[in-house]
């Protein structure tokens, strides 16, 4: 009996197992990176992958969780925005700033939005990953309470092993409601 064992197995040891899950979240957080018109590796469609069905499942929640911890890093790094200060590092006022009580208590309303990064980052392993979920994916939904990506099923299988495939995609704002764009597939 599977009594308390939650997940899916994949056919890997459970460190392979956690790589993968990292190397999924982290490539569907990459693909909203900014690209250069024609460089190698830019996505067809950002925010978009296509993995299997089971893949798809079991990294959702990781993705959820590392927006989620990144929403409320938002919101702390916005709240010691006012304690900051607009001089130049280094400089005779920044110093003064930094021997301050104003600067103390940038550092304290600072603190839950770098323990936010750390922990993005331990969840993905990748550190330009991490800087696209703060910069890019997270601002997306401030708004949003939960439900940041969907899995649309695709009606053709993987070729080779059959295995049912799904996009992996963050519900956007101008999609909703609407069929997600076509996915050109290799055909038979």
């Amino acid at each position: 009996m599977r009594h308390r064992r939650k997940g899916r197995i994949l056919g890997r040891s459970p460190s392979h197992q956690r790589a993968l899950l990292r190397n999924l979240a982290s490539a569907l957080m990459l693909t909203e990176a900014e690209f250069e018109p024609g460089e190698p590796g830019a996505p067809k469609v950002p925010g978009r992958i296509v993995t299997t069905l089971a893949k798809a499942k079991e990294v959702r929640p990781l993705v959820e969780r590392c927006i989620t911890i990144a929403r409320r890093g938002l919101e702390a790094e916005a709240a010691a925005a006012e304690f900051a200060t607009s001089a130049a590092r280094d400089s005779a006022d920044w110093k003064a700033w930094r021997q301050s009580d104003q600067w103390r208590q940038w550092a304290g309303a600072m603190a839950p939005a770098v323990t936010a990064r750390r922990r993005v980052l331990r969840l993905l392993g990748d550190k330009r990953a991490t800087r696209v979920v703060f910069e890019t994916v997270a601002p997306r939904f401030t708004d949003r309470p939960g439900g940041y990506t969907r899995i649309l099923k695709l009606a053709r299988p993987r070729l080779g092993d059959a295995g049912p495939r799904a996009i992996l995609e963050f519900v956007s704002e101008q999609t909703s409601g609407r069929p997600a764009p076509r996915v050109e597939t290799a055909s038979r």
